[in-house]
């Protein structure tokens, strides 16, 4: 897939683990992060893929504008926990918070993901879910974890593939989804962006 798409990429995203994703799926793209204020999108009144997919358009809006010839790729994660959306956490006391509610019994892993092309009106937004099945966290375990700072930028307070698999018992869905970027739900969605090149080349 990655060798048939013929259009700059740009990965509107600071997450080593999306970039690492993306570059051994065999893409090659430009990074520029986006500038949004993330905290200004409220959480009330709105199901957790409904503010994971809005989030994740307004990154690929933020950038799309400077790059209107590009494919921008945005994404965004956050946990759902029984409804409530839980996000980055914000300081140790709150990933505190946070691990010990999310280690308490299941939970799901929702990242969206957005496309957006200006020059071809290209505006695509999909998330995909993982439940996530965590093991019971000693306290001398969850110490540690918050000692380590390895939660800091993480949806969740904990990162699947940088020792969190230590934390799971097993899930159901996509790996890479929990990771930050779904692969699977991101080659259906540049899939539909070939066909619709395919379809309109050659018109005008």
């Amino acid at each position: 897939m990655a060798e048939e798409l013929s259009v700059s990429i740009i990965l509107a995203s600071a997450s080593p683990r999306r970039q690492q994703l993306l570059a051994e799926a065999g893409y090659k793209f430009a990074v520029v992060t986006a500038d949004i204020d993330e905290s200004a999108f409220t959480v009330e009144h709105i199901g957790p893929c409904a503010y994971a997919r809005r989030v994740a358009l307004a990154k690929a809006k933020s950038v799309a504008g400077d790059f209107p010839d590009c494919l921008v790729i945005a994404a965004d994660t956050v946990v759902d926990f029984d409804g409530e959306i839980i996000g980055k956490p914000a300081d140790a006391e709150d990933a505190e918070r946070i691990t010990r509610k999310l280690f308490s019994k299941p939970h799901k892993v929702i990242t969206a993901v957005a496309f957006v092309r200006l020059t071809d009106g290209v505006e695509l937004v999909e998330s995909d879910t993982t439940t996530v099945y965590p093991k019971k966290m000693s306290e001398e375990r969850l110490a540690e974890h918050i000692k380590s700072g390895s939660w800091q930028g993480k949806a969740g307070a904990y990162a699947i593939q940088e020792g969190g698999d230590e934390f799971i018992e097993k899930i159901d869905g996509s790996l890479t989804n929990v990771m930050g970027l779904p692969m699977e739900l991101l080659e259906q969605m540049l899939g539909k962006v070939i066909a619709r090149s395919e379809k309109y080349k050659g018109i005008g």
